[in-house]
């Protein structure tokens, strides 16, 4: 009977000790200050947008970079430029892929 409320009390401490690691591991990847400088198109991988929920505070932009992220604020023009580089340029690739799949389906 002991060691089934040891097992008890041990289950509810590891439960504890995840939920807080679950809760502190979300709150590290959310934005919680905007980068100032402008980021060049040329360096921008894809973004996704954060928005304000329990863990994360501010709307936020972040920026895929090579080897990092960066978050924006969306109300600046330079953020909304960013974004719209990458989706021209995902535009632009998947009509690269539409054309070469059309040239690929010849038939015999």
């Amino acid at each position: 009977m002991a060691s089934r409320k040891m097992c008890l009390v041990a289950a509810l401490c590891s439960l504890a000790i995840l939920t807080t690691f679950i809760g502190s591991t979300q709150s590290a990847s959310c934005c919680l200050r905007y980068t100032k400088r402008p980021l060049p198109c040329r360096r921008l991988l894809n973004y996704s947008i954060q928005t304000i929920n329990t863990s994360c505070d501010i709307h936020a932009i972040i920026f895929h970079l090579p080897g990092r992220f960066v978050c924006a604020d969306p109300s600046v023009s330079w953020t909304r430029r960013g974004m719209e580089c990458i989706n021209e340029r995902r535009r632009k690739n998947i009509q690269i892929i539409k054309e070469g799949t059309q040239g690929n389906t010849t038939s015999t």
